[in-house]
């Protein structure tokens, strides 16, 4: 068996190369991928790590939860304790602009909110380097300046480098020249990579092509989010899952896949209004066309399925500026007729999860998952505010939550039972609930283009064969 290393214990208990992980949560045994490199067997005594992290929680400056940066504290100290020494990098918002085709720089989307917050929280000082911005196409080189406090970091000045938002560099995105000179200086900087992004699987240049350069290895918290993923797609059934979106042709995939993969399925927000306008051939302020011709084969796959747990009542509105007493109504599904046209429907009326045949697919499932917000926030919070509790009353499913969004409302609208469920055995986040749906669309979480990146590393390097066996 491979030897015990420092950090080999993730949420108190032992973790090893292609060994079981029991969290003794009731959903049984997960499984990593034996080929997968993880950071507690990486030499880190006096190396530079870049760490690569999913803090994207600031908007408009301001952190709006800390969830997902707490979570990757572990894999810092780990670094830390191990003698490493961390540059950390990340990525927030999206200043890339693809209709004119510029990047913008703006201080509401820099990392000054998470650093301040870290040094807060950590008692250590982090310094963020400050490089050429060249107008609508962002920072183009990481320039040598950073020689100093990298010196500066090794002899123990300051706790750790902390780069700028990744996404303001030209290189992150794109595909040619700017990536590949990008990359190059990235990996210039440091001695190992770690990939603690869970919620950043798509192949861009500081989670994916970096792993071409440097020593490549799984974080505490990315191993602990892919052991969980495992279980929603080895589910104990009833498996109900609640997905809600702002647009129904990035959910197509995902939907279809899912669809094949749950017992019930609750759908939430325009997804929702789309497949009712195709359903019932009515039309809903908002809703396009092409969309509902999409759906189509959603409602075509449901006829015989008949998976999809419609919620029976609804919030129209006249106007999006608001709750306007006199503007809004509840309209019922039952009184849905061919050519009917309605106005925004904006929420699920809450009086929906008192429905019988809600509350019996809500409290019998045995494992549920939501990556929703049903309603349009912040005037119409009602919906989600009764389904987090619907869900909360099921005492005996495991319970997975998962998506920026979705666990932001839920901290906001029930503070109390967020906090709860930070230390329950019956319910586990996901810091990224579109990596979820992407995990379920694939059917398998190590195929992921960031964690077969890594793989691929430890193949390279070979690293892995010599871990030791049993």
């Amino acid at each position: 068996m491979a030897p015990y290393l420092p950090g080999d214990h993730l949420n108190g208990q032992v973790m090893k190369v292609g060994y079981s992980v029991d969290d003794g949560k009731d959903s049984g045994t997960s499984f990593l991928d034996p080929g997968l490199p993880l950071l507690q067997h990486a030499d880190l005594k006096d190396k530079v790590v870049l760490l690569r992290v999913d803090h994207n929680v600031v908007k408009k400056g301001k952190i709006l939860d800390q969830y997902r940066i707490d979570v990757t504290l572990a894999t810092m100290y780990n670094i830390i304790e191990r003698g490493g020494r961390p540059i950390i990098m990340t990525h927030i918002g999206r200043p890339y602009d693809k209709k004119t085709k510029t990047l913008s720089v703006k201080q509401d989307e820099s990392v000054d909110a998470v650093v301040a917050y870290l040094q807060r929280k950590l008692r250590i000082k982090f310094a963020v380097p400050q490089f050429h911005v060249t107008e609508k196409e962002g920072i183009q080189d990481i320039d040598t300046s950073i020689n100093w406090l990298i010196q500066d970091l090794r002899a123990r000045k300051i706790g750790g480098i902390y780069l700028p938002n990744t996404r303001w560099f030209a290189g992150e995105e794109d595909k040619g020249a700017n990536m590949e000179r990008f990359v190059v200086q990235l990996a210039g900087l440091a001695d190992v990579f770690v990939n603690d992004a869970f919620g950043s699987w798509q192949p861009h240049a500081s989670t994916f092509y970096i792993t071409k350069y440097l020593p490549s290895y799984a974080g505490l918290c990315m191993q602990d989010e892919l052991s969980h993923v495992k279980e929603v797609l080895e589910p104990k059934r009833p498996f109900v899952a609640v997905v809600a979106g702002a647009k129904y042709d990035t959910k197509i995939g995902p939907l279809t896949e899912i669809y094949k993969k749950v017992d019930r399925l609750v759908l939430g927000g325009i997804i929702y209004n789309t497949f009712l306008c195709a359903k019932y051939d009515i039309k809903i302020k908002g809703v396009g066309e092409s969309d509902i011709e999409l759906a189509k084969e959603l409602v075509e796959q449901d006829k015989t399925g008949k998976k999809i747990l419609e919620l029976p009542m609804l919030i129209e509105t006249d106007t999006l500026e608001g709750r306007i007493e006199g503007k809004y109504r509840t309209i019922c599904i039952k009184d849905f007729s061919p050519g009917q046209e309605y106005q925004f429907v904006v929420d699920v009326d809450p009086a929906s999860f008192d429905a019988p045949e809600v509350q019996n697919v809500l409290e019998s499932a045995k494992t549920v998952f939501v990556n929703a917000v049903m309603g349009m926030m912040p005037a119409f919070w009602h919906g989600t505010s009764k389904m987090d509790e619907a869900i909360d009353r099921n005492t005996t499913a495991q319970k997975y939550f998962g998506g920026g969004d979705t666990l932001q409302e839920f901290k906001s609208l029930h503070p109390g039972l967020y906090q709860a469920a930070l230390d329950s055995l019956k319910y586990y986040l996901f810091t990224g609930g579109g990596t979820v749906l992407k995990v379920l669309e694939e059917g398998d979480p190590f195929g992921l283009p960031t964690v077969k990146a890594l793989i691929e590393n430890g193949r390279q390097y070979g690293y892995l064969q010599n871990l030791g066996s049993s």
